[in-house]
């Protein structure tokens, strides 16, 4: 397959291919991060999720019509192996709790937390840096609505990452345009945190 990533940053592939990436939650942003990462050459996934594609979702996530119905993880897996067959997924159907996320997640190279409440955000995040503080973590803050993009930013604070606008919330209603630009602004914060001090 690596007449796939031929047009790829001259470099990249060698170094993609060997990262495994850990992603909480396949909803609109984690379902859309899995595949930026797929097509653009990431080796391993790590996807976890206790829900079903509903009709709802198809607004915003990577999922089709036949789709409904199905276990996402098992949905996604198959949409990134027609993308990538040579992309190796490990797939988790059931809740990410505070007790299992480490096992869950045990052996990646960095996080992405694609939860949708804010709680659940909370808890994975600190607790991601407390118990894994070499390993980078990357989340969405901020994606509903339809405000400018130019309120969307990226906040860095030690090994976490923030992607959005850091106000808008669900109730605002929820957009492909704007939640497929955060995940895939996530997607990218992944590959250059992966890349940073490895290109020359």
């Amino acid at each position: 397959m690596s007449e796939m990533f031929l047009r790829n940053v001259p470099g990249t592939d060698d170094i993609l291919k060997n990262i495994t990436v850990g992603i909480a939650g396949c909803g609109g942003i984690g379902s859309n991060v899995a595949t930026s990462l797929t097509r653009s050459g990431i080796g391993s996934l790590v996807i976890a999720d206790m829900d079903m594609v509903e009709i709802t979702n198809l607004n915003r996530q990577h999922y089709f019509q036949d789709d409904i119905g199905k276990i996402k993880v098992d949905a996604l897996s198959t949409h990134l192996s027609n993308i990538n067959p040579e992309v190796k997924i490990i797939k988790h159907f059931g809740k990410i709790t505070a007790h299992n996320y480490l096992e869950l997640f045990h052996d990646v190279d960095i996080l992405v937390e694609a939860f949708d409440l804010a709680g659940e955000k909370k808890w994975l995040i600190e607790g991601w840096m407390k118990n894994k503080p070499n390993i980078p973590i990357i989340a969405g803050s901020g994606l509903s609505g339809i405000g400018s993009t130019a309120r969307i930013k990226i906040q860095k604070s030690g090994i976490l990452t923030i992607c959005g606008d850091q106000e808008s919330d669900m109730s605002q209603g929820l957009i492909a345009s704007r939640v497929i630009l955060v995940a895939n602004m996530i997607a990218h914060e992944v590959i250059s945190e992966i890349l940073k001090d490895k290109l020359k």
